[in-house]
């Protein structure tokens, strides 16, 4: 996180003469030299461009199209591409800092080994995007669309997932601590080995989810729906805590209530309910006996 903390230092000495437009021009696909961006360019068409280690510096883009582009080891000081497009971007070891990524769609793009400490991701298309090993603390990605991206080993502590779509995605060895993942859709997501300690899914879909390994000490499940899940153990949720509302997957795991801020009671995974038995067949009626023959008088 070394980098980052230089280029927030050197975001000061650059603002002042970024208000003009983008005083960049790139005019050539293959730019061979270091390339920076200031000023306003919203709606600028740099798609399929070499951009590595470009520098946007106070810069405006939200609009911009970049599809395709190669911004490998570019670095994001306080910028703005609210609703770029981004699809299959290379952005592999960015750093973006104090950026403003909002409603981007970023689908297919690579982000491996980013640092984008507290980026703004709200609403952004993050569907089949690699991000292993990002460094995305404090990340605000409510109402994101993340289906079958791969996050292995990503840093999202205390990130904003709230109402995300993260289904089929890998969270593998992914850091997680005090996520807000509120009604988030993680069915079938995969956090094996991840850290989900003091996580807020209340209200969370985690269908068919794989938590082989994972963490989840002080992790808030009420309202949970944990049906299917794969690998969960008694031991994880010892110090977690749900409520009547939360579904496990299996019968003989048990989660202690929360109730302020205290587990009290136990609530245990619906056992299945008994099959029903068939009706037992109706009585065959009784013969009817033929009447007595009178009798002879005397």
């Amino acid at each position: 996180m070394t980098r980052v903390a230089a280029v927030l230092s050197a975001l000061v000495l650059t603002s002042l003469p970024l208000a003009a437009p983008a005083y960049a021009m790139v005019d050539d696909k293959d730019v061979a030299r270091m390339v920076s961006f200031g000023g306003n360019c919203p709606k600028c068409d740099l798609s399929g461009r070499r951009l590595q280690n470009a520098r946007f510096a106070g810069a405006n883009f939200a609009g911009a199209s970049l599809v395709n582009a190669d911004l490998r080891g570019a670095t994001f000081l306080g910028s703005n591409f609210a609703g770029s497009k981004l699809m299959n971007a290379d952005l592999r070891g960015a750093e973006i800092a104090a950026s403003n990524f909002a409603g981007a769609n970023l689908q297919n793009a690579s982000l491996d080994g980013v640092e984008a400490p507290g980026v703004n991701f709200a609403k952004a298309v993050l569907n089949n995007v690699t991000a292993r090993g990002a460094e995305l603390p404090s990340a605000n990605l409510v109402g994101a669309s993340m289906v079958s991206s791969n996050f292995t080993g990503a840093e999202l502590p205390g990130s904003r997932l709230v109402d995300v779509d993260a289904r089929e995605t890998n969270f593998s060895n992914a850091e997680l601590t005090g996520a807000a993942m509120t009604n988030a859709r993680l069915d079938r997501a995969t956090f094996r080995g991840a850290d989900l300690d003091g996580a807020n899914l209340v209200g969370a879909s985690l269908v068919g989810a794989d938590l082989r390994g994972a963490s989840m000490d002080g992790a808030n499940l009420s309202g949970t729906n944990l049906s299917g899940v794969h690998g969960l153990r008694q031991d994880q949720l010892e110090s977690a805590c749900g409520d009547d509302r939360t579904r496990l997957p299996a019968p003989n795991l048990k989660l202690r209530a929360c109730r302020g801020g205290r587990n009290i009671v136990i609530i245990r995974s619906p056992r299945p309910p008994e099959a029903l038995r068939p009706p037992a067949p109706p009585r065959p009626p009784e013969p009817i006996r033929p009447p007595e023959p009178p009798r002879p008088p005397r």
